[in-house]
């Protein structure tokens, strides 16, 4: 697994709920490493025992870990990057979905080396969508959706999200806008420059 993704987890653990709750993370993921390098590439086990060691330490299932580490990617102030890389896939809701497909490649662009989930969407109508998430790790459709969720709330959409599980190793996500006005939104400047 890339290490921007190990750091990202590590990050949001710290950032959630402090150094001293990744430092028992780590422990309990059976692991001697603490802080992980963002260019390196560690095992997928490492992730995997991450994610597990944080869901046991929160009394939470998995998925929800996953969902909660794909809203803190594009809302939480230390990661304002990643939220600027995703506006920048259309000015409504609507727009930012049919952007998904190019997603792994505008992510190329900044890390060559990044490998990010296949993402194709479906419209079904005006309304109705799924996305189909093809990556080596499942389970990660879950992060995908905490990362929707909050990128709705960004545009204003209201939308209802449901993972319908896995069908030959990929992960479905079914979409339904119920309204794509339905509050103000976060601004976004284009021209705005990140700090």
């Amino acid at each position: 697994m890339h290490g921007l993704i190990n750091r990202a987890i590590q990050c949001f653990v710290r950032d959630s709920y402090g150094q001293r709750r990744w430092v028992d993370v780590t422990r309990l993921a059976g692991l001697e490493i603490i802080d992980f390098e963002a260019m390196l590439h560690y095992e997928d086990s490492t992730t995997k025992a991450l994610i597990a060691a944080i869901a046991k330490l929160l009394g939470v299932p998995e998925e929800t870990v996953l969902e909660d580490l794909g809203t803190y990617l594009v809302s939480h102030p230390n990661v304002e990057a990643l939220r600027r890389l995703l506006r920048f896939g259309g000015v409504n809701f609507v727009e930012f979905l049919h952007s998904l497909d190019d997603l792994p490649e505008r992510a190329r662009l900044a890390v060559d080396d990044l490998t990010m989930p296949g993402l194709e969407l479906e419209e079904h109508s005006p309304e109705k969508f799924s996305l189909r998430c093809s990556y080596d790790y499942i389970g990660f459709g879950h992060v995908i959706i905490g990362v929707l969720r909050t990128m709705a709330d960004d545009y204003g959409a209201l939308v209802f999200l449901e993972h319908n599980g896995v069908e030959g190793g990929i992960e479905v996500i079914d979409i339904t806008l119920i309204e794509t006005a339905f509050a103000s939104g976060r601004a976004f400047d284009l021209g705005a420059r990140a700090e």
